[in-house]
This record gives structure tokens, C-alpha cells and sequence, in this order.
């Protein structure tokens, strides 16, 4: 009976590797895919493809592929490129690949090595100059897409302005400029191709619903004009009405080039068109010997001073408990500089109608001070004016 072959003796009869296998065998499985990454076909990263060497040579002949041949070759190689990424809706990468296209397309025609090609595929100078019009046309217009997809508006218009000046019949062109004027609402902008578009194609569907779409936009732009002109007409309508309410009680009046951000608060009639009903001002409270105040937004001219001082008092930071009712006296700057003592119990309204003090920038300013203090800071008040 014959004996068993031994492991030994199958492995000294099987046929020797191939040294490529024989180099991998001895390899982990880390090595051999990070070796695969630097083969084109199985690349998924380009961080890592050149090696230990710095050079992955396969990488660089692919590369150098793509500018072999001629302008309108090369451009055309970039544009597939760039429609298969379009296809896929990567518009950034679709782009780029367009851009090279374009690119290659502006090259020096020198820079082509016309020696060294062979002569049965020579394409006549009219026929290679045609080809690369039509693909510098569809890369102008693809990218205009790109550039719609990306909501960069504006180089999308100039992409379509551009392919229509070497197409004018280009409806893609048109379509796309429309599209892009419309987001910009560019509405006369967006019309006017729409209307070219509809001239070259009456029954194209999508031109004739953007067509719809820029009337709609057109309409709501209109609503939304007449709507801002309507408030602008009514509020200067409102700020006439005020001013005749202050003159007719007497009470003056001015602004000056820095005027305080009061947000919404301003002098307002009750009625904002009656100019007989009550007026009403922002206020200021100050008390200037601590450096603070109280802000009053509507203080009707009916209302006297105490009437606000009420609520108001307390004072949080009054540690001294200075500032009481009957421990105050309130003052008002004149329009000639100087002051003016404020009854606590008088209407603001008769106030600011004696014509001594002035509503600055439609706000009204009252000093608070206590009046065992009150002398020292009016001649203190006196003494800066006049420095």
C-alpha cells in the first residue's frame, strides 16, 4: 500500500509564485491595502498615494492622460467628467472638472505637439475650431447649472450671458437665466428670457410655468411696494400731524445730527391723525448727582411728574433714602442753557407749552434732585455752563 504524501512533500512540488504574489504573501493585511491605495483603479484616498519613494508613477501617467490630444479632446475628456458628476448632483466637483474644460479650451494653441500626430486623425482647422465651440458652449451652460444649484446667482447669469453670445438660439441658456435673475428678483431681467425662450420654443413647458412663477413674484412685489409706500405715506402723514400739535400748544421743538436710539419710543398723538387729541413723550428721569436714571416711554402731557415718581420710588441704589415724594425737586434745561424749576403736580403738557424748554430729538430730559442738595447742584450746573 502506498504510503500518503506529507505536507512537506506537496509544498516541495507545488510550482514556485509569481514574485508580485510571492512579495504580497509575506505582507499583513494592512500593508497590502495600503499597497492597493496606490494603484489607481482600487484608490480611495489620495493622501497616502505617493509612497514611500514620494512618486506614485501610475498615478502620474492617469494624470497625464488627461491633457493628451488635442484642445477640443482634452476639453471634451474634463466636460464627460464634469456631466457624470452633474449627473450624480455633485455640483461642486462637476464644476471644477467643467472649469479645466474651459480652461483647456484657452490654451495656447502652441502648446500642442501637432508633430506627433499621426496624420489619418488630423481634423481640419474649421471642423477642430467648430468642436471646440460647441463644447465650450455646453460647458458654459452646464456650469451655469452648477452654479444655480449652488445659489451663486450671479456667476450663473454670467455663465448663460456668456453662451448665448456664442449661441443666441441656446434655450438652456435661457431657462437657466431666467431661473437665476428670478431668485435675484430681477423680475424684467427674468421676463426678457423667458420671452426669448418662448420665441425659439412656444410649447417648452418649463419656460411657460416659469413664466407663471415671475408673474406671481411680480404681483407680490407689488403688493409689497404699495404696502411699504402706503406706511410711508402714513407715517409722514403722522409725524405732520405731531409737529401741528406742538405748535399748536406752543411747545418747541428741535433735533440735532446724533440723535439717541429710542428704538420704538417717540412723541405720538393718541389719534395718530387728530391733532387735538392727547400728545404723549419718552422721558428721561435723571439724577445727576448719582449718575443714574429712570426711562419713562410714554408720559402723557396730561400727567404730572408725581404721578410717575410714585411707582418709581424707591430708588434701589438710594441707600441714603434721598429721594422720596416731598424730597425732591425736579428741574428742566431751558433752550437759552439754563434751568427752570418742574412742578411735581403740573401737567408736562403745560410745561413744555411755557416755550422756555425744548423737546430734543423727541425726548424730554428731567433732572431729579434732592432738595437739601438742590442749591449746591444748580450753582454747580450754573458754574459749568458758564466755563
Amino acid at each position: 500500500m502506498a504510503s500518503q504524501p506529507t505536507s512537506n512533500d506537496s509544498q516541495q512540488h507545488l510550482a514556485p509564485l509569481p514574485p508580485a504574489m510571492a512579495e504580497v504573501k509575506g505582507q499583513s493585511v494592512d500593508e497590502v491595502f495600503k499597497e492597493m491605495n496606490r494603484l489607481p483603479l482600487f484608490m480611495t484616498t489620495l493622501d497616502e498615494t505617493d509612497g514611500d519613494g514620494g512618486e506614485n508613477l501610475a498615478l502620474e501617467a492617469l494624470k497625464a492622460l488627461a491633457y493628451e490630444g488635442t484642445r477640443a479632446e482634452i476639453a471634451e475628456n474634463f466636460r464627460q467628467q464634469g456631466n457624470e458628476c452633474a449627473r450624480a448632483k455633485q455640483w461642486a466637483s462637476a464644476k471644477e472638472f467643467y472649469d479645466k474644460a474651459i480652461t483647456a479650451l484657452k490654451a495656447s494653441p502652441q502648446a500642442r505637439d501637432l508633430e506627433d500626430r499621426p496624420k489619418d486623425v488630423e481634423i481640419a482647422v474649421d471642423e477642430e475650431a467648430k468642436a471646440e465651440k460647441d463644447i465650450e458652449e455646453a460647458c458654459h451652460v452646464n456650469r451655469a447649472l452648477c452654479n444655480l444649484e449652488k445659489k451663486n446667482f450671479r456667476s450663473c447669469i454670467q455663465d448663460c450671458a456668456y453662451t448665448l453670445r456664442l449661441n443666441p438660439r441656446n434655450i438652456k441658456a435661457l431657462y437657466r437665466s431666467s431661473l437665476a435673475c428670478l431668485a435675484l428678483d430681477k423680475i424684467p431681467e427674468a421676463s426678457d428670457s423667458c420671452a426669448r425662450g418662448l420665441a425659439l420654443d412656444p410649447s417648452n413647458k418649463s419656460i411657460q410655468t416659469l413664466t407663471i412663477k415671475i408673474s406671481s413674484r411680480q404681483d407680490q412685489l407689488d403688493t409689497i411696494s404699495r404696502t411699504r409706500q402706503e406706511r410711508e405715506r402714513r407715517e409722514e402723514s403722522e409725524k405732520a400731524t405731531v409737529q401741528l400739535a406742538l405748535k399748536s400748544r406752543g411747545i418747541r421743538s428741535s433735533s440735532t445730527a446724533q440723535a439717541p436710539d429710542l428704538e420704538d419710543a417717540t412723541v405720538k398723538l393718541e389719534e395718530s391723525l387728530d391733532p387735538s387729541s392727547t400728545l404723549s413723550f419718552p422721558v428721561v428721569l435723571l439724577y445727576p448727582l448719582h449718575s443714574q436714571s429712570d426711562f419713562v416711554k410714554s408720559f402723557s402731557e396730561k400727567e404730572g411728574l408725581d404721578q410717575h415718581l410714585e411707582y418709581i420710588f424707591p430708588l434701589p441704589w438710594d441707600a441714603q433714602h434721598e429721594y422720596t415724594l416731598n424730597g425732591v425737586e425736579a428741574y428742566m434745561e431751558t433752550a437759552a442753557g439754563g434751568l427752570i424749576k418742574a412742578g411735581k403736580k403740573m401737567g408736562l403738557g403745560k410745561i413744555l407749552g411755557s416755550g422756555k424748554v425744548e423737546v430734543v430729538d423727541g425726548l424730554v430730559k428731567i433732572n431729579i434732585v434732592p432738595k437739601k442738595r438742590a442749591n449746591v447742584w444748580v450753582e454747580e450746573f450754573r458754574r459749568r455752563k458758564a466755563n
